[in-house]
């Protein structure tokens, strides 16, 4: 056994551990496919998020109108969101693979 102090993160990573392992959850490590995997659609929704912000950023310059500002800043939020849940979405279907 270790005497040296354990930080707080390392103590709430054992507590969590123990909670999984309490509720029977299994824990696989992913293979380096997966990795890849994931990390191109990461790559590939961060390309689009910034587009996004792009298109977003100049249609906010060519405005003036404070309606207009409020439709399009909702609207990006939603594109922001959705783009988000489909990244997240498509990672947790090739962990669970």
């Amino acid at each position: 056994m270790n005497d040296e102090p354990k930080s707080a993160l390392e103590l709430a990573m054992a507590r969590l551990k123990k909670q999984d392992a309490d509720a029977g959850v299994i824990e696989h490590p992913l293979t380096n496919d997966q990795k890849n995997e994931i990390g191109e659609i990461r790559k590939t929704y961060a390309a689009k998020l910034a587009q996004e912000e792009i298109l977003y950023q100049s249609k906010l310059a060519g405005s003036v109108e404070f309606e207009q500002r409020q439709t399009m800043d909702e609207h990006y939020r939603r594109d922001v969101e959705r783009l988000n849940h489909e990244r997240d979405r498509k990672v947790e279907k090739i962990r669970n693979a």
